[in-house]
């Protein structure tokens, strides 16, 4: 153990007087979470959304069905109260719920003016504006028509209300996903360039026929950059929460335990990259390229993934950033605990699982 130490020692030495490598530890994130906390507008179509109608009469179930028509929004099965609707947003079900009074109707009769309620799903504000707002004209689409067709002035109003993030910031989006990518890449392309310089250089070979237990080798090059992992993913947590008011509803605790199980998957990743290369500008492209397109496409911060073609959205389940983004949002944003995330956690542990597995795997065909 004493000589289990002493490697990992030598490796924060490495680590520490490589200014570029710095650079890259620290530097690269929070250069990223900068840029990425503004938010970036797209298209939104075939959003989940649900109708809870108290009244059922034909000016609900009209406006109902010019929702149902419209290409933004998948109507699910309708909802009874207000507490499923609320059920339905902690599992992710939808992303809007309208809801019709019970005296939708007699408002609108007596007093020619009436009030629905839209209820969002605000963790991502880009969704949520864009969803709301689709509401919205539909709701005065019909209002023009009612207007066309009747004598007396006529009016209906939409409350809107934005769940766990009214003041619809971007960063709510955005920093969660910036997290995944930074702890991908960093802990990706450090592992993988570390093991690789000493390949070039000639000492791994020296320290795998030493006395001292191959696998440990490895392992201790991976602890290091998993330390210093969580020094990363803490500056980032700080500069979300002091800099760009980000709310932390959750559990720390929890938080970071999701989070090491994405840095030891990253970690797998960058040895079994380090096991397969010869080069460090090799291990660098794998790592770049191999890792930072899909976490960009695939995680879903940036584009939304079921808008994707089939083929891509089966290709993103294989992606551990995608699981890590949805398990930050649910911890940070809606303040849920494990019981709400136990099923993204169990893919993750399943995915770090076979990374290990399959690098180490290789590390042992290497060594025979």
């Amino acid at each position: 153990m004493k000589q289990f130490f002493t490697f990992v020692k030598k490796e924060f030495y490495h680590v520490f007087r490589d200014r570029k490598t710095l650079l890259m530890l620290f530097g690269l994130p929070i250069a990223q979470i900068m840029l990425f906390g503004f938010a970036l507008t797209n298209e939104i179509k075939d959003s989940n959304i649900v109708v809870v109608d108290y009244v059922n009469d034909a000016a609900s179930k009209e406006i109902t069905q010019k929702l149902a028509a419209s290409d933004q929004f998948e109507l699910q099965s309708a909802l009874m109260s207000h507490r499923e609707i609320e059920a339905a947003f902690k599992k992710g079900k939808i992303n809007l719920a309208v809801v019709f009074p019970a005296n939708f109707n007699s408002d609108l009769l007596a007093q020619n003016t009436a009030q629905i309620q839209v209820i969002a799903d605000a963790s991502d504000p880009n969704k949520a504006n864009s969803l709301t707002n689709y509401v919205t004209n539909i709701v005065r689409d019909y209002q023009l028509e009612r207007v066309n067709e009747a004598p007396l002035p006529y009016q209906i109003q939409a409350e809107i209300r934005m769940l766990y993030n009214p003041e619809l910031k971007g960063a709510t989006n955005f920093v969660p996903g910036v997290m995944a990518l930074v702890l991908v890449l960093v802990c990706v392309l450090m592992t993988s360039i570390s093991i690789v310089r000493e390949k070039e250089n000639g000492t791994m070979e020296v320290l795998l026929v030493s006395p001292f237990n191959p696998f440990l080798v490895i392992i201790s090059k991976a602890v290091p950059y998993f330390v210093l992992s969580l020094v990363n993913l803490t500056v980032i947590l700080l500069l979300s929460i002091y800099l760009m008011d980000m709310p932390f509803e959750g559990s720390y605790v929890l938080f970071y335990a999701e989070s090491s199980l994405l840095i030891i998957a990253a970690l797998s990743l960058g040895l079994l990259i380090s096991n397969s290369t010869d080069s460090q500008q090799t291990a660098m492209l794998l790592s770049l390229m191999g890792m930072m397109i899909p976490t960009m496409l695939f995680t879903g911060f940036m584009f939304p993934i079921e808008n994707m073609p089939l083929p891509l959205r089966i290709i993103s389940n294989v992606v551990p950033s995608k699981w890590y983004y949805l398990i930050v949002k649910s911890i940070m944003i809606k303040g849920l605990g494990f019981s709400a995330i136990w099923k993204e956690t169990l893919i993750l542990v399943g995915m770090t699982a076979f990374f290990l597995f399959v690098s180490f795997k290789k590390f042992k065909i290497r060594l025979a």
